[in-house]
């Protein structure tokens, strides 16, 4: 039986949707789905794992402690265990849509 990361969608989140795919030793995969989310302004994600992140639909922006990396759909970035960063921006008009994988240590 196959799936559509793109199927059930929700609307009008009060909050950023993560729904993992599927886990496994040291990987876990994961669909994100932002509708002008943002993290908070004094809130950094820090995890143990290493992560790669790309949009499949939408727009963001994340913030890192040196630099802005904006991202359109098909741009992926992979973000290093304890690289600090944080949501800056997602399009507000409609879904952000993220594939994430999560691997390394701490991912299970």
């Amino acid at each position: 039986m196959t799936e559509n990361l793109f199927d059930g969608i929700p609307h009008n989140m009060p909050g950023e949707v993560v729904q993992t795919l599927l886990q496994a030793d040291n990987i876990r995969i994961e669909r994100i789905v932002s509708h002008g989310h943002v993290s908070a302004a004094d809130f950094w994600y820090d995890q143990p794992q290493h992560e790669w992140v790309i949009v499949l639909q939408g727009k963001a922006r994340l913030q890192f402690e040196d630099r802005m990396v904006e991202m359109q759909v098909g741009d992926f970035i992979n973000i290093p265990a304890f690289q600090k960063h944080r949501v800056d921006w997602t399009t507000p008009d409609e879904p952000t849509v993220w594939l994430g994988v999560r691997y390394g240590n701490g991912t299970t």
